[in-house]
Parts: C-alpha cells; sequence; structure tokens
C-alpha cells in the first residue's frame, strides 16, 4: 500500500484526535473550569478506528495496542452521555464488533502475527517494548478516567487524566522521533500544550472550591 495512502488515513486520524483536544481546551478556557464535551467523545471513537488501521498498514502493534483498550472507553462515555444509543442499531452492532474482528483477523495466523509484529525489522524489539510502554501510560490515562467517572456516574475529564497524558505522550514522541513517524510527532506534540492548561484549569478550580468550602 503506497505511502500516501498509509499517512493520508493516520493524519486525518490524528485530525480528530487534535480536534477534540481543541475543542475541549476552547471549551473549558471558556467555562473557566475542565469540561467533558460530547464532541470529544465523537472524536476520540472515530480517530481511534482510523489509528487502528493507521497501525495495521504500519505493521505497528504498539498504536494497534493501545487503540484496543481505549475503544471500548469511549463507547461507555458516549453511552454515559445518552449519544450511543441515539445510534442506528445497525451503527451500534458494526462499531462495537469491530476490534473483536480485527484480532480475530490477526490471530487467525498466530504464528504469522507474531512473526509480524514481535520480529519485525523495521522496529526492533527494545524499540517496540518502548512504544507499547508509552502506550500503555498514554492508555492508562483513560482507564483513570473510566474509573473516576464510573464511581462519579458522570462522563468526567479529572486532573489525573491530563497528568497522565503528558507522561505518556513525552515516551510516544520519544519513540515517534526515533521511528521517524511524522504522523505521531505531530499528533503528540499538539496535545502538549493542551494537557498542560488543563492541569492548571483542574488546579484553579480544586483551589476555588477549597476556599468556598473554608469560607461556608
Amino acid at each position: 500500500m503506497s505511502h500516501p495512502l498509509v499517512y493520508g488515513v493516520g493524519f486525518l486520524a490524528q485530525a480528530f484526535f487534535s480536534g477534540r483536544i481543541l475543542v475541549q481546551w476552547l471549551l473549558s478556557e471558556r467555562a473557566k473550569r475542565v469540561l467533558s464535551p460530547d464532541i470529544f467523545w465523537v472524536f476520540s471513537l472515530i480517530g481511534s478506528v482510523l489509528l487502528f488501521f493507521y497501525g495495521w498498514m504500519r505493521d505497528d502493534f504498539s498504536i494497534i495496542f493501545g487503540q484496543l483498550i481505549t475503544y471500548y472507553i469511549y463507547i461507555w462515555n458516549l453511552n454515559t452521555k445518552g449519544l450511543w444509543h441515539k445510534l442506528p442499531q445497525i451503527a451500534r452492532w458494526l462499531l462495537f464488533v469491530l476490534p473483536v474482528i480485527a484480532v480475530m483477523l490477526m490471530l487467525s495466523d498466530a504464528s504469522a502475527f507474531v512473526q509480524q509484529f514481535f520480529h519485525n525489522d523495521k522496529v526492533p524489539m527494545w524499540l517496540l517494548v518502548f512504544g507499547s510502554l508509552g502506550q500503555v501510560i498514554f492508555t492508562l490515562r483513560f482507564v483513570y478516567q473510566w474509573y473516576y467517572s464510573f464511581r462519579r456516574h458522570a462522563s468526567i475529564l479529572p486532573i489525573g487524566f491530563w497528568v497522565i497524558s503528558l507522561i505518556g505522550s513525552g515516551i510516544i514522541v520519544t519513540y515517534a522521533i526515533i521511528r521517524l513517524d511524522p504522523v505521531l510527532i505531530l499528533g503528540q506534540s499538539v496535545g502538549f500544550i493542551a494537557y498542560s492548561r488543563n492541569i492548571v484549569l483542574s488546579l484553579h478550580a480544586n483551589a476555588e472550591t477549597s476556599s468556598v468550602e473554608k469560607t461556608s
């Protein structure tokens, strides 16, 4: 498959991921507090599908691994916000089973799968482990977000989500620079300012809440 098409899919996925962060950031700045807007989760799901195919075409297991974990967390947030069931039933079923079908196809020939992803001449094992570590940390932010939101019965983006985002993003950018992957470099670099700013907004909101509690 030609590089322009592969990178086109990758850049489109990153456009959705970057778009979700920029929109969330702008809406949060306007509200003076961290928000979890509907469009953040809609763009997340679309970007996840696209980036999964990009990782497949790039023979990059670490990218695929990260998307498989977060995919259903996006759906959970959409469902919590009441958006998931607004989709046609056939669309919900297709979206829900898509990762399962993809994994089954990858594992249909286990030996070929291992050879393709774990013995890939393009990605040495140490680099694969390093990249996967970044994806795991980056993915844990959504696991944390899900746990935090689940306990509060609402879709929330807490300060811990943004802290984990910064750490994971730093590792992924380093991995992308080593692999000369412009898609990952651009996509992750855009988020640095937004992650940092959301941390500041969260700290200000927590400080104001503490101040109100002390005076009441």
